[in-house]
Formats: C-alpha cells, structure tokens, sequence
C-alpha cells in the first residue's frame, strides 16, 4: 500500500527525531576521501578500498532517501583522477559499471533519480552505455536526486559555461548586458539543482579539490577524520546535527545578537 504524505514525513521525522526537517540540508555534496589509505592500512592494495566505498554509497544514498533529503552529490572521479596508476583507473571504471546495474532496480524500488555531473568525453563507453540507461531509467523517480560527479572539475564546468554562454552571445541568441549569476548556474552541470547546503569531505583532509566551486558558495563545510569506507549512517547524522546548529548568515548579521 502506498505511504500517504503524512505517514511519509512521519518516517522521515522518525530517523532523526532531534533534527526536525526543516532544519536539515536540502542539498549535500561530500567528497569521499580515504578509499585508498583505507585500504593500505589493511595491507590490501588501494583498489579494494575503492569496492568498499562503494558499499558505503549504497548505505549513504538509503540513509539520504529515508531522511527526506532532496539531492545528495558524490564526488566519485575527478578529471585530475586521470592521473592516477591505469590498474586503478580501469578498475575503477569496471567499478561504476557493475554498480549501475547492480543498483538501477533498487534505485528506481527507492524512487532515486539518478544523474551524471561532468564531461562525457573520456569515459569508456560501456560506463556511459550504462549510465545512460540508468538516468533514462529513473528519471521519472521522485525522491532523492542522486548526483554523480563522474569525469568532472569545477573549473572543467565553470569554463564549459561560459564557453556556452559566449556561443549563445555570439548567434545573437543572449544578450550580453543581460548576463546574470543565474545565467551561469544555468549553464552549468548543476542547471535545475538545488546549490548544496552543506558539504561533507572524509578522511580529514582540509580542501576543496575543485569541487563545486561555484555551487558552495554558501555551503556549511564539515570535515571528519573517519576514511569513506567507514563513513556510517551516524556520521552521516552527526554532520546533519551540526549543519542544524550553525546560523547561516549568507554575509548578514545575526539579528539575535545585534
């Protein structure tokens, strides 16, 4: 039997009682570092923490969904993760798809809408043969928006915006005088999405690795030292917590203290 929406908030409200909804972040991004150290600390090679991580997004994306949250976007291949030694690379790649098929049933039994954040060229084509099929699967969902910043940089999509904004400019089809903050965000890969409220990174490290630079603007940063494979549902929750209890100013005062 379907949920009605009042028994649908009461399960959300449900998984975490001292946070009520409405204080809780529509948009989270993270960045899922550690996979590797993770890994090496076990004395296995650093691949293996890349599989493991990968159970911790299933945990994630379903913690994510049961908490009413509206978008949730990994950080899962840079442009500069090219880089990296090729054995990781493929084995990363033959990662994302056996994943997507794995999880496309149960992502559309969780009513999630998938998406793909970054450059299409690069990737080999059985990974966007299969993330085509999986966006094309679920784009009817309408629960948790999961975003998969695949093959991406910030500074890769701030630069393919303006590239298109100029084209447009230049067929006459934009007007330049009349160019705005919210004609770059839609351009960018983002376009349509909420701008994240808070941005978790793991493992520790204190950066933003080219991340949705211009979307975090405002975002509440919260770093933990625990590595992603370890990242749990209660973690998670705790970043929740202390998202809830930061005043978001965005450069004003607070009147209570004024």
């Amino acid at each position: 039997m379907p949920m009605t929406e009042d028994s649908l908030e009461a399960v959300i409200t449900a998984e975490l009682p001292d946070v009520p909804p409405a204080s809780r972040p529509r948009h989270i991004a993270i960045i899922m570092d550690g996979n590797g150290r993770w890994a090496l600390k076990r004395g296995q090679a650093r691949v293996e923490g890349h599989r493991a991580g990968a159970e911790t997004v299933d945990r994630i994306v379903t913690a994510c969904g049961r908490l009413g949250i509206e978008v949730l976007t990994l950080y899962s291949f840079s442009i500069e993760n090219w880089q990296r030694p090729v054995e990781e690379v493929n084995t990363l790649m033959d990662l994302y798809v056996e994943c997507l098929v794995r999880e496309r049933d149960r992502l559309i039994e969780n009513n999630v809408r998938f998406l793909q954040l970054g450059r299409r060229e690069g990737l080999p084509p059985l990974v966007l043969e299969k993330m085509d099929e999986t966006v094309k699967a679920t784009r009817n969902c309408t629960g948790l928006t999961l975003a998969l910043a695949l093959n991406y940089g910030s500074r890769t999509e701030i630069t393919d915006a303006v590239r298109a904004i100029a084209d447009k400019v230049k067929a006459g089809k934009l007007d330049a005088d009349v160019i705005t903050e919210q004609t770059i965000a839609d351009h960018l890969y983002t376009a349509g999405l909420p701008d994240p409220d808070l941005l978790i990174r793991t493992a520790g490290e204190m950066r933003i690795s080219n991340y949705l630079l211009w979307q975090i603007s405002y975002a509440e940063l919260y770093v933990t030292d625990v590595c992603w494979p370890d990242f749990t549902q209660a973690d998670l929750h705790e970043a929740i917590r202390e998202y809830a209890r930061r005043n978001r100013r965005y450069g004003g005062l607070d009147e209570s203290n004024s």
